[in-house]
């Protein structure tokens, strides 16, 4: 008995199959092998077409099925990951109105902001735990300001992870954490968050039926069998945003458990029992997957900050030379610590919310053409980038998530050993890297859903710690050094904008 998980990211979509039996991830395959692309036609616009991303499943899910050599009949569940808050709009006939406003698009950073405050911030807090910001209901407000032929046709508002499960199914539906991440949740009520709903003018119709994160959620049809390559019948049972499924992946269930990534865009991601908030949301606080599933409150403090991975692949494809991240990461290591001097800030890719849902852009500061090469850039854009992590995870500390150990998958910005000495000295943290991703933390999720496995630790039987990071506690004041140089450079930004 096998379970299939996907991972539907803004960069490529990941399959995944593991044994029922031992855990053991049989297949993994992504596509497509090129990164898929974003629509900006303006400033501070992403967008992508849903339809790319069932094109690109359907691919996933053969090649996955081909690499495995397992009968599509032995699939027992499916369980999808996905990027979170983004906004995916339907007809009556299921048909996509218009692209789906992505995650680190910033089109609608004032109207959440104007809301925020008009709604008024402890009224706001208390209830959603979060600003409205550039959230999911507040892109689809954009959408009825500035495009209301299109608000007219709308049946169904859903976020990606929502779409995907619509065409394997054909039914629509979302959870409590989905409508958390796009802050249509009332934490009080426990349901729909009309607070935000009846101050933008959305019709509580617009919300897919209410489903659980580990249920069955439908059954894979006939046409999307043709189309997929598997069985009809096969039952969707878990669905997540890919943070919360990060910390799934990661066995990040309990109050004071950490789990971080650092793809496109980098996540510190604790899970906390009790209610909290940042008082000025720069840190967020979603219903995590296994909230209420054990009778007891499990909430996700999730710092997003959307300048990390996809810097290093603007330097891979436009400064490095090279089309190898390995290669990068070796000519990163020659340089010493603090980059003789070169800062980099990562924020190139919208709004941050940490820095208050302000849009800086990227910065090189210090550059001199006599002394730095490109060693120098590619080290100190990594540095940069842990730098952004501490910066961040500061701000959590003011809730009460301070970690000790960060527990990452064995993936992306993880495979740099400069990027995780830096983020585990300039943080004092230990980082324990595992052989584990989204997808694979779908498909044990898909087991649990289905109720093969009779608890979360026997799902994470196969589950393996394999490398350990440690502070560098020989060079500790070469790294505050430099992360003080680089908070310096992000202050004069920040005062002066």
């Amino acid at each position: 008995m096998y379970f299939l998980g996907y991972d539907i990211g803004s960069s490529s979509v990941k399959a995944s199959l593991i044994s029922g039996d031992n855990g053991k991830c049989v297949a993994s395959v992504f596509y497509p092998e090129t990164e898929m692309p974003i629509i900006a036609r303006h400033p501070g616009w992403a967008e992508q077409e849903p339809e790319m991303w069932w094109e690109n499943l359907k691919q996933a899910t053969r090649n996955v099925l081909i690499e495995s050599a397992v009968h599509n009949t032995q699939i027992k569940a499916i369980g999808i990951s996905y990027q979170m808050h983004g906004l995916v709009l339907v007809d009556r006939e299921l048909g996509v109105l218009r692209p789906s406003i992505i995650w680190c698009d910033s089109r609608a950073t004032d109207i959440g902001n104007y809301a925020f405050l008009d709604i008024g911030k402890e009224h706001c807090l208390t209830r959603l735990l979060n600003s409205p910001g550039n959230f999911t209901a507040s892109k689809l407000r954009w959408v009825k300001e500035h495009e209301p032929e299109v608000y007219g046709k709308i049946h169904k508002m859903m976020l990606p992870g929502d779409y995907i499960a619509m065409k394997l199914t054909g039914e629509i539906s979302t959870t409590p954490g989905g409508l958390s991440e796009g802050i249509m949740w009332n934490f009080k009520e426990n349901g729909p968050a009309r607070i935000i709903l009846d101050y933008y003018g959305i019709d509580e119709g617009l919300l897919p039926e209410i489903t659980p994160a580990f249920s069955v959620q439908g059954e894979v049809s006939k046409f999307a069998a043709k189309e997929t390559g598997l069985a009809p019948g096969t039952a969707v049972t878990y669905r997540a945003g890919d943070q919360p499924n990060n910390a799934f992946s990661l066995n990040v269930l309990q109050p004071g458990e950490i789990a971080a990534t650092a793809g496109t865009s980098g996540v510190v991601y604790g899970v906390s029992d009790t209610v909290k908030y940042d008082p000025e949301s720069r840190v967020n606080t979603f219903v995590h997957v296994n909230h209420h599933y054990d009778g007891l409150t499990r909430l996700g403090v999730l710092l997003c900050i959307n300048g990390t991975g996809i810097m290093n692949s603007w330097l891979r494809k436009n400064v490095s030379g090279s089309p190898d991240y390995d290669e990068m990461n070796k000519i990163a290591s020659g340089i010493p610590v603090g980059s003789d001097g070169l800062t980099v800030l990562p924020f190139g890719n919208g709004a941050e919310r940490m820095l208050g849902n302000r849009n800086i852009g990227s910065m090189i500061s210090n550059l001199n053409f006599n002394i730095h090469k490109q060693g120098h850039m590619l080290r100190a854009a990594q540095e940069g980038i842990a730098f952004s992590f501490k910066y961040g995870m500061d701000i959590m500390s003011g809730i009460g998530i301070s970690p000790a150990v960060i527990r990452a998958g064995h993936s992306n910005m993880f495979l740099s050993p400069v990027f995780r000495k830096t983020l585990s000295s300039v943080t004092n943290s230990i980082i324990e890297l595992y052989n584990t991703d989204g997808s694979v933390g779908a498909a044990r999720a898909a087991g649990v859903g289905a109720g093969y496995y009779p608890s979360f630790a026997d799902a994470f039987a196969g589950l393996k710690r394999i490398e350990v990071e440690e502070p560098d506690v020989s060079h500790k004041d070469l790294y505050e050094n430099a992360y003080r140089t680089w908070k310096s450079e992000l202050d004069k930004i920040l005062k002066s904008d």
